[in-house]
C-alpha cells in the first residue's frame, strides 16, 4: 500500500524541497497518546453533539439553545478531566429579518425585480435601509476569477473601494478573504449598501447565506453569479430595501487550561463549536470539536504533564465571521497576554466524507500570503504535520493559509498557527481521487452548511487519521523544550511575511 501511494504521488509530479538544517521543534514521543485517542472516542462526542441538535430544533448555531447545550457538554467533560475551565463571554448580537426585502435593477425598462431566496439572500446582521444608487464594482472581478473557485480578491483590500461615489452600492465578488472582511471594507469606505456575488464555478452560482459584521448598519446581501455579472455592466443602478433588527446579546467560548505547564509558552488548540442555523454541523465543526475534546481527555490520563501550558479553546460564532476567536485574541492583545501564546493549532472539519488530508500552508510555498503575512513559526507547524504524515506513509496537500477559520485572528496579530482540514464545498479532482480515493467531481463534503451534516456525514477513516495527527502535533508542542522560533525571530514575528520549511508540493484547495 505504501509503495503504491508513493508511486501515485510521484506520478503527480510531487516534489520534495530540501529541509532546513534543523527544526525548531523537539522530537517528542506521542505514540501512547495516539493510541489513547480513538475514533470511537471522537465519535462519542460527535454523537452527543448530534443528540443535542436533535433536541434543539436540529441546530447548534450561536444564540440557540443547541449551542448553549453544546457549551455545557464540552465544559462539563473538560472539568471532569481536570482542566481549569472558563466560559469566556463575547458580544454577539441576535438578528432578525422583520419582513420581506426588495432588490431590483433600476437602469433598465422595466425595472428587474429579483426573487428573495432564489436570486439573493439578505446577509445575517444586514442593516436596515432603502437604498437606490449606482453600482460600484470593488476591485478586480474577473469572471471566473483566475486560479479557480474561491480565488477572487475583490473587496479584500480597502483600496478596492477607492473612489466609490456617495450613495453607491458596492458590488463584490466572492473569494479569498472572509465575507465579513469584504462587507466591513465596503462599510468603512462609505458604501450605502453592499452585495457579494457568487463566483460562477460549478455549484457556486446561486446565492448562499452570508454574514455581515455585527456592527453593520447598511443593507447587505449575497446575490447569484448571473445577477452579479449583469450588475457589473457600466451604468448599472439598483435598489435594495431591508428591514431588520439587531439586538445586543452575549455568547461564550469555552476555554480550558491544563493545570501544569509554562504559561509563557501557551499552545492554544482550537476548534469552533457552533454550527450554521441550517443543520447540526457534525462535520462542520463537530468533528474538530470532538477531536480536540478527545485529545484533551486522553492527555489528562497520561503519566506525563505538558511542559508548556495547553489551552483547549472551543470557539463560538465562527460561522458568523470568526466572532468568538476574534474577541478572544483582541482581549489577549488588550491585556498584553498575547505574547504568552506560542502557537495556535486549528482543526475545522476533519471528517469530510470525500476527504483529502489538507495541511495549512504555513510556509506560503503553495499559496498567496494573507494580508498579515505568515508569522514566524507557522512554517515549522506545517513541517510538523508534514513529517508526521510522511512517517505514516500518508499523502497530504497544502491548503490556503488565508485566515478563513479561527486561526485568522491569531496570524493577524503575529501568532504562529497551523492545522488540518479535510475539505468543504469544493469538488475533488481526478488527481486527488488517484491519491486519496473518493469520488471525482463531488464536493469534499456534499453536506457542507446543510441539514444533512449529521453524525452519518462523517468519514471514520478521516477522523481517525486526522485526530491522530492533531494529537501528535498538540503533544509535540506541549512537550517541546525548544521554542518554535529563536528569540530574534520571535521579536520579528509580527512583521514576518514568510517562513521556511520543507514539504511536498501539491494542488491547492481554498475554502
Amino acid at each position: 500500500m505504501r509503495k503504491a501511494l508513493i508511486a501515485a504521488i510521484a506520478a503527480l509530479a510531487v516534489a520534495i524541497v530540501a529541509a532546513p538544517a534543523a527544526s525548531a521543534i523537539d522530537k517528542v514521543k506521542t505514540g501512547k497518546l495516539r493510541k489513547g485517542v480513538t475514533v470511537d472516542g471522537v465519535l462519542e462526542h460527535a454523537r452527543a453533539l448530534q443528540d443535542i441538535a436533535i433536541a434543539n430544533d436540529g441546530t447548534r448555531a450561536a444564540t440557540t439553545a443547541g449551542y448553549d447545550a453544546s457549551v455545557q457538554y464540552v465544559a462539563n467533560r473538560l472539568r471532569r478531566a481536570g482542566y481549569r475551565v472558563t466560559l469566556d463571554p463575547f458580544d454577539f448580537p441576535t438578528w432578525e429579518l422583520n419582513g420581506p426585502s426588495t432588490f431590483q435593477r433600476t437602469d433598465v425598462e422595466p425595472d428587474v425585480t429579483y426573487a428573495e431566496g432564489t436570486d439573493y439572500i439578505v446577509a445575517q446582521f444586514s442593516g436596515s435601509g432603502d437604498v437606490s444608487g449606482p453600482i460600484f464594482v470593488a476591485g478586480n472581478t474577473v469572471i471566473p476569477p483566475p486560479g479557480g473557485a474561491g480565488t477572487s480578491v475583490s473587496g479584500c483590500a480597502p483600496a478596492d473601494f477607492a473612489g466609490i461615489p456617495s450613495g453607491a452600492i458596492a458590488l463584490i465578488q466572492r473569494g479569498t478573504c472572509p465575507f465579513t472582511q469584504k462587507y466591513q471594507n465596503a462599510l468603512d469606505a462609505g458604501a450605502a449598501a453592499a452585495l457579494i456575488f457568487n463566483d460562477g464555478f460549478p455549484d457556486r452560482e446561486a446565492p448562499i447565506p452570508t454574514t455581515a459584521p455585527t456592527t453593520n448598519d447598511i443593507p447587505a446581501a449575497m446575490i447569484s453569479n448571473d445577477i452579479g455579472e449583469a450588475l457589473a455592466a457600466p451604468g448599472a443602478t439598483a435598489r435594495i430595501v431591508v428591514d431588520a433588527t439587531t439586538t445586543p446579546n452575549e455568547e461564550m467560548n469555552v476555554i480550558a487550561d491544563s493545570p501544569k505547564g509554562d504559561k509563557d509558552r501557551t499552545v492554544v488548540v482550537g476548534a469552533h463549536l457552533d454550527s450554521v442555523p441550517e443543520g447540526p454541523g457534525i462535520n462542520d465543526n463537530g468533528s474538530g470539536s470532538s477531536g480536540i475534546l478527545e485529545i484533551a481527555e486522553q492527555i489528562a490520563k497520561l503519566d506525563q504533564k505538558p511542559r508548556n501550558r495547553l489551552r483547549f479553546a472551543f470557539w463560538g460564532a465562527e460561522e458568523s465571521g470568526l466572532v468568538g476567536s476574534t474577541a478572544y485574541v483582541n482581549e489577549q492583545v488588550e491585556n498584553g497576554t498575547d505574547d504568552q501564546i506560542e502557537a495556535n493549532l486549528n482543526f475545522d472539519m476533519i471528517g469530510s466524507p470525500n476527504f483529502v488530508r489538507f495541511v495549512y500552508d504555513g510556509d506560503l510555498s503553495d499559496s498567496a500570503p494573507p494580508p498579515s503575512g505568515a508569522p514566524a513559526g507557522s512554517a515549522q507547524i506545517e513541517q510538523l504535520f508534514n513529517r508526521y504524515f510522511d512517517r505514516q506513509g500518508l499523502a497530504y496537500e497544502p491548503t490556503a493559509f488565508d485566515g478563513r477559520s479561527d486561526y485568522g485572528p491569531f496570524i493577524t496579530n503575529g501568532i504562529a498557527a497551523g492545522g488540518l482540514f479535510t475539505g468543504a464545498e469544493v469538488e475533488k479532482s481526478a488527481e486527488q481521487e488517484d491519491v486519496f480515493g473518493g469520488v471525482t467531481g463531488l464536493p469534499f463534503d456534499p453536506c457542507y452548511h446543510q441539514a444533512c451534516d449529521t453524525f452519518f456525514n462523517l468519514n471514520h477513516e478521516a477522523l481517525d487519521q486526522m485526530s491522530d495527527a492533531a494529537a501528535h502535533a498538540t503533544w509535540t508542542l506541549a512537550r517541546s523544550k525548544s521554542a518554535l522560533t529563536d528569540a530574534k525571530s520571535a521579536k520579528k514575528a509580527k512583521k514576518s511575511k514568510r517562513g521556511k520549511a520543507w514539504r511536498y508540493k501539491g494542488g491547492l484547495v481554498v475554502r
